[in-house]
């Protein structure tokens, strides 16, 4: 039986991040289905791609007010990671304000994130996502 490295997060912490990701996956698989549906589902996609990521690096809600607080700083922002989740939060909130926007422009913004939130998951699990 092969054993789980287990890097920086419990079990809870783990299985909502892998729920988020697989969830983000299938609303963008959904919105190129159905593109009637596309603004909707390209929006839940990228909120929960970013969830995955808040899930997998803490507890949510600390997170959260860590990345608000920093994103209303007029600053530099030098942490590269979280300047990285702070333009995440960036681009989440350009979607949200855009629904109608070009749609193919923001499902690649969609799969970038979520390509993004993959990648960051599985370095902090430590195994790759089936996808």
């Amino acid at each position: 039986m092969r054993k789980r490295r287990k890097l920086m997060m419990d079990d809870y912490r783990r299985s909502w991040a892998l729920r988020y990701l697989r969830e983000a996956k299938a609303e963008l698989q959904a919105a190129r289905k159905m593109p009637y549906m596309a603004p909707s589902l390209v929006l839940e996609a990228v909120r929960k791609a970013r969830n995955a990521i808040h899930y997998s690096l803490g507890e949510p809600a600390f997170i959260e007010n860590i990345i608000r607080e920093t994103a209303e700083k007029t600053q530099t922002i030098s942490d590269p990671v979280l300047r990285c989740l702070v333009g995440i939060e960036e681009t989440v909130q350009q979607l949200t304000q855009l629904k109608q926007a070009d749609g193919e422009t923001a499902m690649k913004q969609a799969d970038n994130l979520i390509k993004l939130a993959s990648d960051i998951v599985e370095t902090l699990i430590g195994e790759k996502v089936k996808d």
